[in-house]
């Protein structure tokens, strides 16, 4: 069942927002601090109601201000993970699962809330309590909490902030790899482009209360208009690619639109999709493919769209396919390189070492079939 948002207020949260997600798919919901994102989280859930609101999924109504209708947050079949997780210190990890099952009987419950602990694969930390228990573990703990509410919309409000890298590293795995069974709308708010891309398949930017921009990631991420929204140092480019072989010097080949990738060894089996993120600093222009390189990843590009981010240096879309990636070069280089929107070039990726990647496991298609 699909979810339905439309939200409007003047005071005192200005909002104006309409979408809609459907079953298997996850919007995130990005935007500067203080746009309204969880103000939009939190209408969904209950805990606010503007001035006209309706949110239904499929044919349940939880807000319909023009018919009166306001369902408690209890009544809403919905799953919740906040950023400080909200575990309760004295239960183990099965039972903290478990209370989200207390109409059950124990043994049903507790079986139960194993499996779902075993979703998030920490089954084996069932006894533990959270204070022994890493940061991220506690979170995939809170993530098979909502989960086994079975709800109709999973709500994730900025989950990973407080997380370091390599924690939120394997929260993304988790989730990626939970999409293979989640056939519920997941709405995800955050104010990291990263994640984002690296999550989402479709994006709601959000100013001011207000819906700026909506559509897919990949599309949105480079246009100038939505950039605007965001520090340019999160300039970048979203790839998808498929892991084609493991090679013998530790490295994992990957294929994408426009050709072969090598990056550190990914522990996932051939055939697996993902998403990598790339920055825009970390991508060089080349007129002709460059020789004698130690750089491994050379992609044919064309140019796009060309904007201007100071007086030294722009952005240049490179469009690989159906994929699209930023790379940030000086206003000399461009002038010397003759870049002008449609030119051929070659991006050379210095480094995928530290580049973001996710396992896509629940990929929608648009209305002509194609993957986003």
């Amino acid at each position: 069942m699909a979810l339905t948002v439309r939200l409007a207020a003047r005071s005192p949260i200005p909002l104006r927002v309409d979408f809609r997600v459907e079953c298997g798919e996850l919007l995130a919901i990005t935007g500067p601090s203080g746009a309204g994102k969880s103000s939009i989280l939190r209408s969904i859930a209950g805990l606010h109601t503007p001035t006209e609101a309706l949110v239904a999924v499929g044919d349940s109504v939880w807000s319909d201000t023009s018919r009166r209708i306001h369902l408690p947050v209890y009544r809403r079949r919905l799953g919740k993970i906040f950023q400080s997780y909200a575990l309760f210190p004295h239960m183990t990890a099965l039972q903290n699962v478990a209370t989200a099952l207390c109409r059950m009987r124990r043994a049903e419950r507790n079986r139960r809330a194993l499996r779902w602990l075993a979703a998030v694969n920490l089954d084996h930390c069932a006894d533990s309590l959270p204070g022994a228990l890493s940061g991220g573990q506690r979170q995939r703990v809170a993530l098979a909490r909502a989960l086994a509410r079975e709800p109709a919309v999973l709500l994730l409000d900025e989950p990973f902030s407080a997380s370091d890298p390599t924690t939120r590293e394997q929260l993304y795995r988790a989730i990626g790899e939970l999409r293979r069974s989640l056939t519920i709308p997941v709405v995800l708010v955050t104010h990291d482009l990263d994640e984002a891309q690296l999550l989402a398949d479709r994006l709601l930017v959000v100013d001011r209360g207000h819906a700026v921009h909506s559509g897919r990631v990949a599309e949105l991420i480079a246009a100038a208009d939505t950039r605007a929204l965001f520090d340019d140092a999160e300039a970048g480019g979203l790839l998808r690619a498929v892991i084609e072989g493991q090679e013998a010097d530790g490295l994992t080949r990957l294929r994408c639109d426009a050709g072969v990738l090598l990056m550190p060894r990914l522990t996932a089996a051939l055939g697996t999709q993902l998403r990598l993120r790339v920055h825009a600093q970390d991508i060089i222009l080349s007129r002709q493919r460059p020789e004698g390189l130690s750089a491994l990843n050379v992609l044919p590009a064309r140019v796009g769209q060309i904007y201007g981010t100071g007086d030294t240096a722009v952005l240049v879309e490179l469009q690989m396919g159906e994929d699209r990636l930023l790379a940030r070069i000086t206003r000399r280089s461009m002038a010397t390189l003759g870049i002008v929107t449609g030119a051929e070039c070659y991006a050379i990726i210095k480094s995928l070492a530290s580049t973001r990647a996710t396992i896509i496991t629940n990929i929608p298609a648009n209305a002509d079939g194609r993957k986003t």
